[in-house]
């Protein structure tokens, strides 16, 4: 192969990608530039200019990726709500007179806000606010305390509905549905680890978790009355939200829909809606979204040169040539998306590496519906490693003044081994991914 063969050209390109990224250059325009710029100088530009707006258009109509917005404004909706306060404070009643009970209860809570939001920006800040103080001053490890409430708040990116579910169906191109039945499991594997590593941590360590005093309630029928007035709102809404979907009732982006309507009901229903709360959360959803598709359409202009220029070709040779064949494959896959998971933001890792590996693991028969769920799992990670860690800065953003970064970083360390861990079984077991939807499939055969 000559040194300065088409193919290495884009190769280069990646790096320069690369490189500017890590720099801190703007994602979307980034991507744009770089791609223009290599797209006119490498390839026919009438083709390229010719071709790039149809593809823009073909991604500007896709009518599965309606449903991030309408996803996105039902968590800012929900979070404008108060089920979130709701559900905090009735969970801590009820589990902190267990040793480790108000960890517990953000666990709890965490699964839950993530099956009716999405939204990870908007549980961390949310429960940061909330819970860390009480945490702390019910004498909460500092390290334990930030490290759950920034792991569930994270829980969002794997647990349905999860807009970075709908952006992964989009780029392997796997029914949204079926991603979304895959992920449950998966998803509630992780809980049960964040749940058994709480219990021992508090019965090896009780100084670091400890109970509530007894008799802060009344264990009577007003109290479970509380309970479930709470707990409720947010198991009708997952019913009609994934429940439409999960039967075969509705699409992806109608589910989206109930579930928006759903949680502005909520928010009337709990007297917390006005038509400023209303505007806030229509702009922040415009912004979000907004940033979304931009992201997005610059990566289809970076994929388009990438492959003019047969740089898809080349990785995949490379790719092809591993020892180990498809699960050398894998593990050098997900062991990419892990690293870059330090320095990238999952969207970027989702709208550029993504497509690159996507077409390789077909090429070596991979079922590219587990191979979706290891790589959202390995994505919600980049949440929770430094130095780039999301949660980590959102959590950083709204702790007290006593408790530092390096604080955050440590409490964060086992709850990473816990994912890496999870993420190890999901591989060993494709069928804890595989075995619902195979299920659902079955049922609906019948």
């Amino acid at each position: 192969m000559e040194l300065f063969s088409m193919e290495v050209w884009a190769l280069v390109m990646f790096a320069v990608l690369m490189v500017t990224l890590f720099l801190g250059y703007p994602v979307a325009l980034t991507l744009g530039a770089i791609a223009l710029l290599f797209g006119i100088i490498f390839l026919e530009p009438q083709l390229f200019l010719g071709a790039l707006p149809l593809r823009i258009w073909g991604v500007m109509t896709n009518f599965t990726l309606l449903a991030v917005p309408l996803f996105v404004f039902m968590g800012i909706i929900l979070e404008k709500s108060g089920l979130a306060e709701d559900l905090l404070e009735t969970m801590g009643l009820l589990f902190g007179p267990l040793r480790g009970g108000l960890a517990l209860s953000i666990v709890v809570v965490g699964s839950m806000l993530a099956a009716t939001t999405g939204v990870v920006g908007a549980t961390v800040v949310t429960m940061g606010i909330i819970a860390l103080p009480s945490l702390l001053k019910n004498g909460y490890s500092p390290a334990l305390a930030t490290g759950i409430i920034a792991t569930t708040g994270t829980l969002g990116q794997i647990i349905p509905p999860s807009i970075v579910l709908i952006l992964l169906g989009d780029m392997i191109g796997v029914p949204v549905g079926r991603l979304f039945l895959a992920a449950v499991i998966p998803g509630t594997l992780l809980i049960v680890l964040y749940i058994v590593y709480i219990a021992i941590k508090a019965w090896r360590d009780p100084h670091s978790a400890p109970a509530l005093a007894s008799d802060i309630h009344k264990w009577d029928i007003k109290f479970f009355l509380a309970v479930l007035k709470s707990v409720l709102p947010a198991l009708l809404l997952i019913i009609a939200v994934l429940g439409s979907l999960f039967f075969g009732i509705a699409t992806p982006t109608e589910s989206a829909a109930f579930g928006a309507m759903g949680a502005l009901l909520l928010a009337l229903l709990h007297k917390r809606l006005n038509l400023q709360k209303l505007r806030d959360a229509m702009q922040h959803t415009t912004r979000l979204t907004s940033m979304v598709f931009l992201i997005l359409i610059g990566a289809t202009a970076f994929g388009l040169v990438f492959r003019g220029m047969g740089g898809d070709s080349m990785v995949h040779d490379i790719f092809t040539q591993l020892p180990g064949g498809k699960w050398g494959f894998i593990f050098v896959s997900l062991l990419l998306i892990f690293i870059l998971g330090f320095f990238l933001d999952f969207l970027e890792i989702c709208f550029i590496v993504v497509p690159i590996l996507a077409p390789i693991a077909a090429h070596f028969g991979i079922d590219l519906l587990w191979f979706a769920i290891l790589i959202a799992v390995n994505l919600q990670t980049s949440f929770l490693t430094p130095p780039f860690g999301f949660s980590l800065f959102y959590l950083n953003a709204v702790a007290p003044p006593t408790v530092r970064i390096s604080v955050i970083y440590r409490g964060i360390v086992p709850f990473v081994i816990l994912q890496v861990l999870g993420l190890i079984l999901l591989v060993i077991f494709p069928q804890i991914t595989l075995w619902l939807p195979n299920l659902v499939d079955e049922w609906h055969n019948l």
